[in-house]
């Protein structure tokens, strides 16, 4: 019976050294200065202008500087806690994942440094995971209020990241491709860390270099769907065809490049040659999972049982990991984070089950709103909740995995990271 479990007397065992060398291996391939020269453009006739935003952005701007052969100046966007040193870029930080006036203050700078470049010109785009809050720039007849309110209620809804990041897209004066046009008739080069399932890169941070291939009318009904609440002017304009966002076969794009340089398929593969090394076969179920939280959990949980029964889907010992970005509509009111609140879900689903060890974290060191990356959870993780007054199911129904992985002691805190590819979650089944 799961009550009866015995509970190790050191729960830091040697399972989770194994999935914090899984993490690190994951978050090194991801980092910026890995693979960002292999995408570098040549130097141009005339300026070199660094713009961009996301919680990579500060080390995404570090990297480049360091390859770079030739005079280069610009402005990047980065998340508080999350900048990074430069010599010649500007780095600043704003709030996430909800906007604030610094960032307002800071896309106003990025729009002023790119006013009136000439075809000559190079404009070099850093965009990362959160820069749809970081890059603020209400559309005319909005306030910062208004956009502080949609991303409110878009965090609440439960809604992908792809459809939150097209219902912003249609009220800013930068998000879809937008701040491209702005740069024109430079040229474009973006350079992408994706935390996107499936990795479409007009869909990293709203996409401000890149169009969208989507329509106001398909805004409007996702908006419906996922019963978005917005204020009163941002419901008006999507209902209107003001600020339409511009098309992807606008010939101003012409020129332009995009390249991914990094992504969750990318540090899933790398932990997988990390857990070979350890004489563990490793699988990957997905790189682009979406869904709540708290379902995928209960999943994996599934998958976990099914291995220990019947060595299906796949035999034992080995590590299952997955990828993507989960979502969670709030119902509680508790202190949450989506890889906490999958973990939650995973270690009810997994209770009493012996040999089973997990992590799930935000790549970028940050789950959510809290000071955690994430959180373990093994077979006694809910029958030490309990221990301490905690029921489980209860917490997960209030979204309040994280108070419940703290009173265990099993929260996982990294800092930040210096990059970004979304959700990571490593089980090691013996």
């Amino acid at each position: 019976m799961p009550g009866q479990v015995a509970i190790p007397p050191n729960t830091v065992t040697a399972d989770r050294e194994l999935l914090k060398t899984l993490f690190d291996a994951a978050v090194d391939a991801a980092r910026p200065g890995v693979q960002i020269a292999r995408f570098l453009p040549e130097p141009p006739r005339g300026r070199t202008i660094v713009i961009g935003a996301g919680k990579a952005a500060g080390q995404m701007a570090q990297a480049l500087e360091a390859v770079w052969k030739g005079p280069l100046e610009g402005l990047v966007i980065a998340a508080k806690g999350h900048s990074a040193r430069c010599r010649h870029i500007k780095v600043l930080e704003a709030a996430h994942p909800v906007p604030d006036m610094a960032g307002l203050v800071a896309t106003k700078r990025v729009l002023e440094l790119v006013r009136g470049l000439e075809a000559d010109d190079l404009v070099i785009a850093l965009i990362s995971g959160g820069g749809s809050a970081m890059m603020p720039a209400p559309a005319d007849g909005l306030t910062l209020a208004d956009e502080q309110a949609i991303n409110r209620s878009l965090l609440e809804s439960g809604a992908p990241i792809s459809v939150m990041n097209l219902i912003r897209n249609q009220f800013s004066q930068v998000k879809g491709g937008r701040l491209a046009l702005a740069c024109h008739p430079a040229r474009v080069v973006t350079l992408v860390l994706s935390d996107i399932p499936g990795d479409n890169p007009s869909l990293v941070a709203s996409g401000p270099t890149l169009p969208m291939n989507e329509d106001r009318s398909r805004a409007r009904e996702l908006a419906a769907l996922y019963r978005i609440k917005l204020p009163d002017a941002a419901g008006q304009m999507l209902q209107s065809d003001d600020n339409l966002a511009p098309d992807v076969d606008d010939e101003r794009f012409a020129r332009n490049e995009v390249h991914v340089i990094g992504s969750a398929a990318d540090s899933l593969n790398a932990a997988c040659s990390k857990a070979a090394r350890h004489g563990l076969q490793a699988n990957v179920l997905s790189s682009s999972m979406e869904g709540e939280a708290s379902v995928v959990g209960s999943v994996h949980a599934s998958v976990v049982r099914e291995m220990r029964e019947s060595s299906r889907p796949f035999p034992s010992p080995s590590v299952i990991l997955s990828g993507g970005e989960t979502t969670v509509t709030l119902n509680g009111t508790g202190r949450g984070g989506r890889n906490a609140e999958f973990l939650l879900s995973f270690a009810i689903g997994i209770d009493g089950l012996d040999g089973v060890s997990a992590l799930a974290a935000d790549t970028d060191g940050i789950d959510g709103s809290e000071n955690n990356a994430g959180a373990f959870a093994d077979g006694t993780s809910a029958l030490r909740m309990r221990r301490q007054g905690i029921d489980p199911v209860a917490a997960l129904l209030n979204n309040d995995a994280y108070s419940a992985f703290e009173a265990i002691g099993d929260l996982f805190v990294t800092g930040p990271t210096g990059t970004n590819v979304n959700d990571f979650r490593a089980i090691v089944v013996l």
